[in-house]
């Protein structure tokens, strides 16, 4: 195979960088190519396991000897420092590459173009900033976990064509098809968290469990400011040998209910709010960095519209993943996707970027970044309802 530009061997090197989400976090998706000074394909690879070997040394390996006076082709900035690998930007001068193209530098302290200086300092010509743009979307949410401590948030829902999570009865099932549901289990294998509110529990009752497991076991989070919601009989209490609950209240939970959700064998969470404006309410932001702290990079909102309202109106949402049935249920008061205060006005320009879309079955799944933040309230939710 030979590529016709420099831009369609960075493509190429994205595409095989993403087959590392759900596996290599903390550390970010990265992806390497090696071809020929004519750009014929030599060997590629990517970051396969956090604490693994990056992406350039299993390119490097699997070239097989054919590095010399070739070009490397990677999404991210080598590393130059000794971590729980050493520097790749070493194995790229041994390798004797000819020329080394880099999507984005890397934003972490510790790197900051160190692994391009010395690169160039060892006498090979770098050229950055191909597909720089791609390769900035692809490592946001490792630059927010390392520079802000947040994870990056993903929002799901499924909707009808007219724009409705449920029925005006609260139905719901099923709105997506089955290939939907499938491409939403394959991403809760995939997250470190899963968050969801008192409403969707009491509602639904859902394990929020990755079926077939994926590579992670995602933390199970409960926005529920009373603490009452639990009981024994929930299916996440039933399924804690699956994966972990966290219970995150306020201190409007007593410290007895608190005992007794320790005593169902989960972890609980008392938010505190430091203004004293509305003590009764979980602070999601305070979630946020607690899940932060925890160095987890990925996680999934899968709530009902208030609790999703307060993660927009806050401006917490840093992508969507929308499911789009071809069902129409009407009435004023059928239920939509996200509640809250919203915004005053249309916005002038997209609120999505990156966006794609594709076909799950006989429904559209709309996925992108969002932009265009509103300024940060100070206000929280509890309860999805």
């Amino acid at each position: 195979m030979t590529f016709a530009s420099d831009n369609d061997v960075m493509l190429q090197a994205l595409k095989i960088a993403r087959h590392g989400f759900g596996k290599v976090e903390p550390n970010p998706q990265v992806g390497a190519v090696i071809v020929s000074p004519d750009r014929e394909w030599i060997a590629e690879g990517f970051h396969q396991e956090f604490g693994g070997p990056h992406a350039e040394i299993h390119a490097i390996r699997n070239a097989a000897g054919r590095t010399q006076g070739a070009d490397l082709f990677v999404t991210l900035e080598p590393c130059s420092h000794f971590g729980k690998t050493p520097p790749c930007a070493d194995a790229v001068i041994e390798a004797g590459f000819r020329r080394v193209v880099v999507g984005c530098q890397d934003p972490a302290p510790h790197v900051a173009g160190r692994g391009l200086q010395k690169l160039r300092d060892a006498g090979l010509e770098v050229l950055t900033g191909i597909c720089e743009d791609e390769a900035r979307s692809l490592i946001a949410p490792f630059k927010k976990q390392i520079l802000q401590h947040r994870p990056w948030v993903h929002a799901k829902w499924a909707m009808t064509l007219d724009g409705r999570i449920a029925a005006s009865t609260g139905h719901s099932q099923w709105i997506s098809c089955e290939q939907s549901r499938e491409v939403v289990h394959q991403l809760r294998g995939r997250v470190e968290a899963i968050i969801t509110g008192a409403g969707t529990l009491r509602r639904d009752n859902p394990r929020l469990t990755a079926r077939p497991p994926g590579p992670r076991k995602a933390l199970r989070v409960l926005i529920d400011s009373a603490g009452t919601t639990l009981t024994q009989d929930s299916a996440i209490i039933q399924t804690l040998s699956e994966a972990p609950v966290l219970v995150c209240v306020s201190q409007r939970c007593s410290q007895q209910q608190q005992t007794r959700l320790e005593s169902l064998g989960v972890e609980v969470l008392r938010t505190v709010d430091a203004d004293q404006t509305d003590a009764d309410q979980t602070d999601v932001e305070q979630v946020l960095r607690e899940l932060g702290r925890r160095r987890l990079t990925h996680i999934l909102l899968e709530c009902g519209p208030r609790l999703m309202g307060t993660f927009f109106d806050q401006g917490l949402v840093d992508e969507v993943h929308v499911f789009v049935a071809p069902k129409i249920v009407g009435g004023a008061a059928a239920i939509a996707p996200i509640g809250g205060e919203g915004r005053p006005e249309i916005p002038l320009f997209p609120s999505i970027s990156g966006l794609n879309r594709s076909f799950c079955g006989t429904d559209v799944l709309i996925e992108g970044h969002v932009t265009n933040r509103v300024p940060a309230a100070r206000s929280l939710s509890g309860e999805t309802r």
